[in-house]
């Protein structure tokens, strides 16, 4: 959206003014004093909605883009599940006055929110305000998680309201959103998945990493195997690969051109991960690209941009990622942290992995020593926090699947698996001292959850089949894409004993979101009987697969 100066909106309005004059035949008298002309006053609107992330028990994060300089205010009010204002106990309402949205954030701006009552529906109203007084305002919604005791605050009964601490929540997870050039068709409904979703009335979102596709171009249309032509809505920022901010910027505004996207999250909060295509496929830090397509060959240098504008435009609420420039010594990349824990009451802790930012180089993966897929500080992270959860399950939201072979090349691996079905060697290692140390910890009802491979899977590891024999059983449930082309399957290592008791794939790599059946994404019911029930689902909103989970004591 152009943005014009007051003193152009003022010149606008006297040419307009003359203009009309001189059609009219209308003179000023001579003499006398010209009519005042009043300021033009140029509203700022929300040109790329809203939306919510990391939603607990008490807190919440809100955001909008505006379409100038301003400050971002939200209104909360308490509403039953009809939507009308709560009164007396269990009334709740709050005008916060955030931070000031500039071009330096690119008119983006977060509040995170604090104090609020578990297990509450929130009516939300976000706008801009700058000297002209309040601009376009945008209403959503969201609900807190359900507090640790059922007389905990919250409002009376109902989906989102005053739950007690065994009653049940819901959510959806996927991955890989407008890639290998399968961007917006309004023909056939837009990103129809998010859609599907939304149908379902989830509490959250976890969309688990290739939230853009910065190194994929999007054109006007793309003819597909069956000769059908795939129109895309074209913006200049994804006509060729992100390499400056502005780019990187544009892929994330290009997505909430989606209606679709746009209505999910405003109703339905996020937990946003990052992995390789908000940067480039595959990378790692200190790569330098071979890929004729850039000017800008620097990973460290791309992954900066990248990770500012994800930064800027995706809901994460913890203090120590908000976004400050990454910084360069002796090339390597060293930026804020984004893992995090996200509460979600007494059934559910969700851990929000990193697995890009510490990652080692691409390499066959069989060095008999430990190399990084999580880095030393995260995996220390990861095994004292799920060692405390008091939570019933433990849900581990990774961008990269464990028992996945990812190739990267014919010798290479991208994700931590490396063809051997022996002992763990390379990024294996770090993961088999997690999965040890929860054993030893005697950590329960560990859930992992993943997207990336493109196709949707529920995966069985076990000490039984498994070569590294030293953990608990536990399961891996894969989702995706939810906009983007379709492969797999693909093969599985053996180390950590997976069975695959189900995957769908599409027909042939690369086939397109067309007709949704082969678009997938998870959803999980938490059970008032604290059973765990996941269940994949096609873009269409077709169940085929289910499996209910109930806990170990």
């Amino acid at each position: 959206m152009t943005d014009f100066s007051r003193r152009t909106l003022v010149k606008s309005s006297l040419a307009g003014l003359t203009l009309a004059g001189l059609t009219t035949g209308v003179a000023t008298p001579a003499g006398a004093a010209p009519a005042a002309i009043p300021l033009v006053r140029k509203r700022l609107t929300l040109p790329t909605g809203i939306a919510t992330g990391d939603v607990t028990t008490d807190s919440a994060v809100l955001w909008s883009r505006a379409s100038g300089p301003g400050r971002l205010t939200a209104t909360l009010n308490a509403v039953d599940d009809a939507g009308e204002l709560l009164r007396g106990r269990y009334g709740f309402s709050r005008t916060i006055r955030g931070p000031l949205a500039t071009e330096a954030s690119d008119f983006t701006a977060k509040i995170h929110a604090k104090g609020l009552p578990p297990g509450t529906r929130f009516r939300l109203e976000l706008n801009f305000e700058d000297e002209n007084g309040t601009g376009e305002a945008a209403q959503g919604s969201f609900s807190t998680a359900p507090g640790n005791k059922p007389d905990d605050g919250g409002t009376p009964g109902g989906r989102g309201g005053g739950r007690p601490a065994s009653s049940s929540q819901s959510f959806v997870w996927t991955g890989d959103t407008a890639g290998q050039g399968w961007g917006i068709n309004e023909q056939i409904g837009g990103m129809r998945g998010y859609k599907a979703m939304h149908d379902v009335r989830p509490d959250f979102f976890i969309h688990s990493g290739d939230t853009i596709y910065a190194d994929g171009p999007i054109t006007e249309s793309v003819t597909e195997k069956d000769g059908q032509v795939w129109r895309n809505i074209v913006t200049e920022e994804v006509s060729k690969v992100a390499e400056t901010l502005k780019e990187f910027r544009g892929r994330h505004r290009y997505n909430s051109l989606d209606a679709n996207m746009r209505s999910l999250f405003a109703d339905v909060p996020v937990i946003a991960q990052w992995d390789d295509h908000e940067t480039h496929n595959n990378w790692y830090p200190g790569q330098v690209l071979d890929d004729a397509r850039y000017t800008e060959r620097n990973v460290n240098v791309l992954a900066a941009r990248g990770r500012q504008a994800w930064q800027e435009n995706m809901p994460i609420a913890d203090s120590a990622a908000l976004w400050r420039p990454g910084t360069y010594d002796a090339g390597q990349y060293q930026p804020a942290r984004i893992y995090r824990k996200i509460s979600r009451g007494p059934q559910l802790d969700i851990f929000c992995l990193d697995m890009r930012t510490y990652k080692s180089p691409n390499t066959d993966g069989k060095e008999p020593y430990t190399t990084n897929i999580l880095g030393q500080e995260q995996v220390d992270w990861l095994i004292k926090e799920v060692g405390q959860s008091k939570a019933t399950w433990k849900v581990i939201a990774a961008d990269l699947p464990l028992g996945i072979v990812v190739p990267d090349g014919p010798v290479n691996q991208e994700s931590l698996s490396n063809r051997d079905n022996g002992a763990p060697l390379g990024r294996e290692l770090e993961i088999a001292g997690v999965l040890s140390a929860f054993k030893k910890h005697g950590v329960k009802n560990t859930v992992w959850l993943t997207a990336d491979v493109h196709y949707c899977a529920a995966h069985h590891y076990s000490p039984e089949r498994a070569s590294f024999k030293d953990f608990q059983p536990f399961w891996e449930f894969v989702a995706g894409p939810i906009n983007a082309g379709s492969f797999g399957p693909n093969d599985m290592d053996g180390t950590f004993g997976p069975d695959v008791v189900f995957s769908k794939a599409g027909r042939f790599p690369g086939e397109s979101p067309r007709n949704g059946e082969n678009q997938f994404f998870g959803h999980v019911e938490l059970g008032s009987d604290n059973t765990f029930n996941v269940s994949l689902r096609n873009a269409n909103g077709g169940v085929v697969f289910s499996k209910t989970l109930s806990p170990e004591r």
